[in-house]
């Protein structure tokens, strides 16, 4: 009888990983869709490294997706992940003092003013999944939902956020309406989220470093 391997994901697990991966599809493709249409009003691509500057929370189901791109990163080339680790770790350091919320864990607290002020004060930390060097992310194929929507205009529960001053370019208001995007219609990304919250016990939100540095991760 083979050894049962401990580390195996359960059949919960992949059946999560399938519905996230799913969600992640449909929304490159409303994202390519929106930018499509969008032509030379979009001005973004690999190399540019302006919008993973600066701390932002993001759920449990991005930590999640992180942690699996890191793992796999791990096996395929363990030195770039253990770079990417270290970057990481010098991050989490950085946002200790002074962390709203849980500096142990890396899970935020519910006041929102004060979360928005820390990520402003730390406005010159990379992203530890962004490689200075060449400027691309280590982990694009599974960077959270907030930077695959970064760029045009899009409408995400229920409201309407504007487009990103650096990846878009001026237009009118009929010209940003027809490039807008709705990655998530369905909502679908609370469901899966609720899912991974009900399944660990616990809520809340992290920024990127905590989820990615060599270190005990609650957010599985």
């Amino acid at each position: 009888m083979p050894d049962h391997d401990a580390n195996a994901p359960s059949a919960e697990e992949i059946a999560l990983d399938e519905r996230d991966g799913a969600l992640v599809e449909a929304v490159d493709a409303e994202m390519a869709r929106a930018r499509a249409v969008a032509g030379p009003l979009f001005r973004c691509g690999p190399g540019r490294g302006e919008c993973c500057q600066r701390p932002f929370p993001v759920n449990r189901l991005d930590a999640r997706r992180l942690q699996r791109g890191l793992a796999l990163l791990g096996r395929v080339d363990p030195e770039r992940a253990r770079a990417l680790r270290e970057r990481a770790e010098a991050v989490v350091s950085r946002l200790r003092p002074g962390f709203p919320g849980d500096a142990e864990s890396g899970l935020l607290g519910g006041d929102e003013d004060a979360r928005r002020r820390f990520c402003m004060e730390h406005w010159d930390l990379s992203c530890p999944a962004l490689d200075t060097a060449t400027g691309r992310c280590e982990l694009y194929e599974w960077r959270p939902l907030a930077c695959r929507a970064m760029g045009t205009p899009v409408r995400f529960r229920g409201r309407n956020l504007a487009s990103c001053g650096i990846c878009f370019g001026p237009a009118s208001d009929e010209e940003r309406e027809r490039c807008r995007a709705v990655p998530d219609p369905e909502g679908k990304e609370d469901a899966i989220l609720s899912e991974v919250e009900a399944r660990s016990g616990r809520k809340g939100e992290t920024f990127i470093a905590f989820a990615l540095a060599d270190r005990p991760r609650p957010f599985r």
